[in-house]
């Protein structure tokens, strides 16, 4: 079975990329150009936005759950500072937190 190792590690920033992909995808917008920290690596899957084609999904890639502020990801949340949301990203749409998308 082919898959990809993974890149990050739990504590690494990494900013979450707009890749422009159509269709459904699991990255909301609303996330995407945003820097969180990795809480836990989920393990290796296959991608879901080429099996949604009924392609095979290979190689598996890394999935990540990621740690957002809720005050980072809208301006005006007048929660608590310690507010945050967690998603699972996988890693063809994260960099590390100072990389912009190529």
């Amino acid at each position: 079975m082919s898959e990809l190792a993974p890149v990050y590690a739990v504590g690494d920033r990494v900013r979450i990329l707009d890749l422009g992909k159509p269709g459904h995808v699991r990255t909301p917008v609303y996330v995407r150009h945003k820097i969180g920290v990795i809480e836990r690596y989920c393990g290796t899957f296959e991608n879901p936005e080429e099996r949604a084609y009924g392609r095979w999904g290979l190689p598996r890639i890394p999935l990540y759950r990621v740690r957002l502020k809720q005050r980072d990801l809208w301006p005006d949340y007048d929660g608590t500072p310690g507010d945050v949301l967690e998603l699972e990203i996988y890693d063809h749409w994260l960099a590390p937190a100072g990389a912009e998308a190529s």
